[in-house]
């Protein structure tokens, strides 16, 4: 039986890997603060992982896979330290946002990175990936590192390719508020299909776990018919929305997946890696027809995490005639 040590495990993604890993019949091990259950099956080890002790109850055994997907740099170097000689194989869930370049359409791993982070820098994400990255490194062909871009999917907490279902939705034969579209592109990667690959892959190095890039306009549209929207779609120009302080891609009174003109490579990185080691892709639609069921099923009214409340939406078209 394949053992392996999931470090978190009980959150969106991770406890998504951890239903992997027992449903192909591998004993699952948790380590998380216990805020929140472990999937039924799996033991759940109580820890925090800024206590540098956390790991000592882990070290007492061997693991054939440990699976981390921590965004602070200290915690998966510690855990290296403690765990790198116990792992016969390692994954690092990462993050596209490791890459400098946002221009380059079509990048692969090999593009450059931000600078990793220095213990007492202050916080940035993708330095801080960066940093996570080459403690991993370390562990050499044991080692797989991941790299997604935008995670999607039923459940989602950051709300940001939700924000579109609900918007459609709760408009039903009224407007609805986009972006500019044209020259703007969509990556994405179903939740279920990154903790596939991260359950089978057997390589090692860097590989870009994203989808297939897609129109902004097109994903748009898709969304916009599995929602049942019937009123007219109102687009505002980029300067316009900025001068409203309408926000791009993420956050409070934004326009998720939304980005700036000059960003053409952010969303539209090569994934010719994760295809050719095993990776699979569920159509588009499908992720799509999900995440409707799931924000009707969570309310579309509810305080969100990204977007505009309906309330800020109908003010911004009421400025534009609408």
């Amino acid at each position: 039986m394949t053992d392996v040590l999931i470090l978190g495990g009980t959150g969106w993604l991770s406890g998504r890997i951890a239903r992997r890993w027992l449903d192909a019949g591998a004993a699952v091990t948790c380590l998380a603060r216990g805020e929140r259950a472990a999937p039924d099956g799996a033991e759940l080890v109580q820890g925090d992982r800024d206590d540098p002790e956390v790991y000592t109850r882990l070290t007492v055994r061997d693991w054939d896979h440990v699976v981390d997907i921590s965004s602070k740099a200290a915690h998966v170097a510690g855990a290296v330290d403690a765990l790198g000689d116990r792992a016969a194989r390692w994954t690092y869930v990462s993050s596209m946002s490791v890459y400098a370049d946002d221009e380059t359409v079509g990048a692969d791993e090999s593009a450059p990175r931000h600078p990793p982070a220095r213990p007492g820098d202050e916080y940035e994400y993708g330095a801080q990936k960066a940093a996570a990255e080459d403690a991993v490194g370390t562990l050499g062909e044991r080692a797989l590192v991941v790299r997604p871009g935008l995670i999607v999917g039923a459940g989602d907490p950051s709300d940001r390719f939700g924000y579109w279902a609900a918007a459609f939705t709760r408009a039903g034969d009224e407007p609805v508020l986009l972006p500019a579209v044209d020259g703007r592109a969509v990556q994405v990667i179903d939740v279920d299909d990154l903790a596939a690959y991260v359950v089978a892959a057997t390589g090692s190095g860097s590989v870009n776990t994203i989808g297939d890039a897609n129109p902004l306009g097109y994903v748009l549209e898709s969304v916009r018919a599995a929602s049942g929207h019937t009123g007219d779609t109102v687009i505002a120009t980029e300067e316009w929305l900025l001068a409203q302080s309408v926000e791009y891609w993420m956050g409070e009174r934004s326009l998720p997946l939304w980005l700036p003109a000059e960003a053409t490579g952010f969303m539209t990185r090569s994934n010719a890696r994760f295809h050719a080691t095993g990776g699979t892709l569920r159509p588009l639609a499908e992720t799509i027809a999900d995440v409707v069921a799931d924000e009707r099923t969570r309310g579309i009214d509810r305080i969100r995490r990204a977007g505009l409340t309906r309330t800020e939406e109908r003010a911004l078209l009421a400025e534009l005639g609408r």
